[in-house]
């Protein structure tokens, strides 16, 4: 189970990074370049349903990415966790 609980947490935090490399390369390349679109595949899955959770007048800022970072880090937690104690 600690080969498991291992690869959970390894994915999980990859998947961290994707998240936050998405959100920085928004910043800098063009929606349409291929980069951008793959990563975003990947994450706007997940984020979207938190953007529909959150109020709109956030002063133009999206905590999307955060509040996801956050779940994927709980998630993480609990899930390894319970691998662990089997």
């Amino acid at each position: 189970m600690v080969q498991l609980a291992t690869a959970v947490q390894v994915v999980l935090d990859v998947f961290t990074w994707v998240v936050i490399a998405s959100v920085l390369l928004s910043y800098f390349l063009d929606p349409y370049h291929p980069i951008r679109q793959a990563l975003d595949r990947l994450v706007d899955p997940f984020l979207t349903p938190i953007r529909r959770l959150m109020p709109t007048s956030m002063g133009g800022l999206d905590f999307s990415p955060m509040i996801l970072i956050l779940l994927v880090w709980l998630f993480s937690r609990v899930i390894v966790s319970i691998l662990l104690s089997l």
